[in-house]
């Protein structure tokens, strides 16, 4: 609880690690160079007041061109410290934010897979990639330039009273005034108006990259934008939130804020033509020019000084922000390893009194389900949708972890295998398969990756798929989604099955494998299967019921409870629900399209 109250910066250092020492530095550079940047300033001064001292004969003037020179080298000496400040900031700021990438990937190889299933790859990247993106500004700029504005409104404050005290309270009158507008704007109850904004901001770029995807049914069906009503109601929501924020809350603050600091000699007018009289009768109207010339000059700097915070501001909250996101990826829950890691006995998997429930579901999805599969043993899952199949499926590779009860592999609790050794002992073959973008040798081989060339090509023609190698350009290494070079759902099944045949795992689970494909590729795919399961424990999840008559048990599932398990001749006779689901899945197959002839 302590680290999400801490400060985004303190935060942001723990993630800078050895690199915290070049921050200091790079402050401290950027406080001399701010310091350097005012100098340029009073060699104006002293140019004017040696020009006032001997006006009208400016020849006498001989300082002024030094000063000239002394302003020019502080200014270039400023611009070098400047640079190096930013480049030691910079350092920080990129480190940072690969070192969060870096823990972020880390953490994530130590989740369950399950959590890829509800965070979306996209999802992921805008909570890790780009978050990390948005603290390089805090880090690179903001942080230095507010270090060099506290030290500019240091050495301001002193200057502003060693020549005239009275002309100094006049411009740091102004600044007064734009920091208690900025507060107003940024500060009190209006931070949580800001905060909505920033929200809806957020919301309103997730939902546009949502409407993005779903173009195509948008134009399909001949929609506009207010069809689809997440991302409208969206922009609608950001609209009203910019619109109160920036007319309701910015507008008067801003105006004043501007005003003072842009013009703020404009309090040292009234105040020289108070104090002019008295200077005129003892005869320092000189050096009040002088002064009044310093003041006015020097105040331009305010406005600059006083902008730095607006954007440390904005900095710090956009950081802020970012490293939510970071912790939603950082505080995902993780597969906890086991301390002494037992091996399993053989290919046999066991439920035992098995209890899940989504996180945020309302009722578990498997309620105290058990049945044991031994071991070379096929068995189907079967049953209505949303009757927990799959999630039966994905508890045995610890997809997640059970609510309740054991899932054993070989005669072991899943949690006391160590996770490689449990991901060795189990292929899967899903229904939305992915390639990677590369060749196809290596997209096999990833199941393997110290497979021979031999052994991938042995594993392809198991699979069926010489055909497809056949077609493509550069055979096993022609790269995917390359000029022009994709697969049909059908074809990219059986690649994915030519890695799990690689894998030679002992258990495999099937989750809708034919679930894509079409009558020539469901044909190659079944004839795969025969090579994939041959001598292996099968847990196979399928809504065509003729995929799994020749099971040695059939499972069915319906509101995460077992329903009946038997073979299928067995369930068949039964009058049960699987009876009932295999008359309705015969009746689906023989239904024909007719004439209007036909049908009269």
């Amino acid at each position: 609880m302590k680290e999400k109250k801490s400060s985004p910066i303190i935060r942001l250092m723990a993630y800078a690690q050895g690199y915290k020492k070049l921050t200091i530095i790079g402050l401290i550079l950027s406080a001399i160079s701010m310091i350097l940047g005012m100098l340029p300033y009073i060699c104006i001064w002293l140019v004017i007041r040696d020009l006032v001292n001997v006006a009208p004969d400016w020849t006498k003037a001989s300082d002024i061109v030094s000063y000239g020179w002394w302003a020019f080298l502080f200014a270039v000496v400023g611009i070098l410290v400047y640079f190096a400040a930013l480049m030691c900031t910079h350092l920080v700021a990129f480190r940072t934010a690969s070192n969060i990438r870096k823990q972020g990937m880390a953490h994530l190889m130590k989740t369950p897979l399950g959590f890829f299933d509800n965070n979306a790859s996209g999802f992921l990247r805008n909570r890790l990639d780009g978050a990390a993106s948005e603290t390089e500004t805090l880090l690179a700029h903001n942080l230095a330039d507010i270090t060099g504005t506290v030290a500019m409104f240091i050495v301001m404050i002193v200057l502003m009273f060693v020549f005239d005290w009275r002309m100094g309270c006049a411009c740091l009158l102004a600044a007064v005034i734009s920091v208690v507008a900025m507060f107003a704007m940024m500060g009190g109850k209006n931070a949580k108006m800001m905060m909505e904004y920033q929200s809806a901001q957020d919301n309103i770029s997730k939902a546009g990259t949502e409407y993005v995807r779903g173009i195509p049914v948008v134009k399909v069906f001949q929609q506009t934008v207010n069809s689809f009503k997440t991302f409208k109601h969206a922009v609608d929501k950001y609209s009203d939130k910019a619109e109160e924020y920036t007319n309701g809350v910015c507008s008067v603050p801003q105006s004043v804020n501007l005003t003072f600091t842009e013009g703020a000699f404009v309090f040292l007018i009234p105040l020289i033509l108070f104090i002019a009289p008295s200077a005129i009768k003892s005869q320092n109207l000189a050096e009040l020019i002088t002064n009044f010339a310093f003041y006015a000059v020097f105040s331009a700097i305010i406005s600059t000084a006083l902008a730095r915070i607006m954007f440390l501001a904005s900095g710090s909250m956009i950081a802020n922000t970012a490293l939510k996101r970071i912790d939603e990826v950082m505080n995902a829950p993780t597969l906890e390893e086991a301390k002494k890691p037992k091996q399993p006995l053989d290919n046999s998997v066991e439920f035992e009194n098995v209890s899940f429930t989504y996180e945020g579901a309302g009722y578990p999805a498997l309620n105290n389900i058990s049945f044991k599969i031994k071991s070379g043993q096929t068995v189907a899952f079967v049953g209505p949708s949303g009757g927990g199949k799959t999630t039966a499926a994905s508890l045995i590779p610890r997809f997640w972890d059970t609510t309740k009860g054991k899932v054993k592999v070989g005669g072991v609790d899943v949690k006391e295998i160590n996770s490689k050794v449990l991901m060795d002992n189990i292929a899967f073959v899903f229904q939305n398969n992915r390639l990677f973008k590369t060749s196809i040798l290596e997209n096999v081989r990833a199941a393997k990756p110290n497979a021979s060339e031999q052994e991938v090509l042995s594993a392809l023609n198991a699979a069926q798929c010489d055909d497809i190698i056949e077609k493509l350009p550069n055979g096993i290494h022609t790269e995917i989604g390359t000029k022009g070079t994709y697969l049909s759902g059908g074809e990219l099944q059986r690649i994915t099955l030519a890695r799990a045949i690689l894998k030679d795992a002992p258990i495999v689970v099937l989750d809708e494998a034919t679930a894509f494909a079409d009558p020539e590729n469901e044909a190659l795919i079944q004839k795969a299967f025969a090579k994939l399961t041959k001598g292996r424990t099968v847990i196979m999840i399928a809504h065509r019921l003729s995929t799994v008559v020749g099971a040695d048990k059939i499972i069915v599932l319906e509101n995460g409870e077992i329903a009946e398990e038997g073979t299928h001749e067995t369930l068949k006779n039964s009058n049960g629900l699987y009876s009932r689901m295999w008359q309705d899945y015969n009746k689906a197959v023989s239904w024909q399209i007719k004439s209007e002839s036909e049908a009269k």
